[in-house]
């Protein structure tokens, strides 16, 4: 059947074709001078905090392809900072007396502790940092007394950071601001090597470690109940073996009775 134009003149078929044709190419591939097409998916760009706010599309995004990432309207939630762990308790022995001639005994008569001899008038010094439980300033020992508290004579027992009371007797002297509850450092001077209370006459340290089971009256725990010289003879190496975990034991098995 032929088509016909406006004038009414008649097109052949392949005519009517080849300009049907060429019609949708023009169609497709726009004109000179056209405006571009919308795109099928609109852009999204994350404003920053300066630029001004997008005006909303009111054309709907289609879904987006599968595996496309997009942005999440919900905030991610920040991790919370973890709290520093607390460091470890810092611990540092000192041997007790400050001497280049100085010698102890591994063992001790009647109950653990020891004797470190050196001359009279050397340093005694806090075998680590901690606080003052008890200090003796005056001599009243009585020979041929019983066994006692004033066996000691001048004395100085301190509380370790540790936890372990460290207990030091037969001073000469003790030094001026050394008082209860006065905290001390490693090494500081707290008295001097002597030989009041029942020391035989006999310029020496008498040293004893032992679980702070009573501020003051427990004389028999405080003059010694673990062996010091394996701990003595780290520090004097300048080791830093700590006898805390012994106390510690003791303190369990017998109850604070010596």
């Amino acid at each position: 059947m032929d088509d016909f134009c406006q004038d009414g003149s008649v097109l052949s078929l392949r005519t009517l074709s080849v300009l049907t044709v060429a019609a949708f190419s023009l169609a497709a591939c726009g004109t000179p001078g056209d405006s571009p097409t919308a795109a099928a998916t609109p852009e999204f760009v994350v404003p920053s905090q300066t630029a001004a706010e997008p005006v909303p599309s009111t054309t709907s995004p289609e879904k987006a392809p599968a595996g496309t990432v997009t942005a999440s309207a919900t905030p991610k939630k920040s991790t919370p900072a973890q709290k520093p762990k607390s460091a470890p308790v810092s611990v540092k022995y000192v041997f007790p007396v400050k001497a280049s001639n100085v010698a102890f005994h591994p063992t001790h008569s009647k109950y653990p502790a020891t004797d470190i001899f050196a001359d009279c008038g050397k340093p005694a010094v806090a075998t680590t940092s901690g606080v003052v439980l008890e200090v003796s300033r005056k001599d009243e020992y009585v020979k041929g007394a019983p066994d006692g508290p004033k066996n000691g004579g001048l004395s100085v027992s301190i509380l370790g950071d540790d936890g372990v009371r460290y207990y030091g007797s037969h001073l000469s002297k003790i030094q001026s601001g050394i008082k209860a509850g006065v905290r001390v450092k490693a090494g500081q001077q707290v008295g001097k090597v002597g030989r009041t209370g029942n020391a035989n006459n006999v310029c020496h340290l008498h040293y004893g470690i032992s679980p702070p089971c009573a501020k003051t009256g427990d004389w028999k725990v405080r003059r010694g109940v673990v062996w010091p010289a394996t701990y003595l003879t780290s520090w004097r190496k300048n080791g830093n073996k700590s006898p805390a975990a012994k106390v510690a034991s003791w303190k369990k098995a017998h109850n604070c009775k010596a």
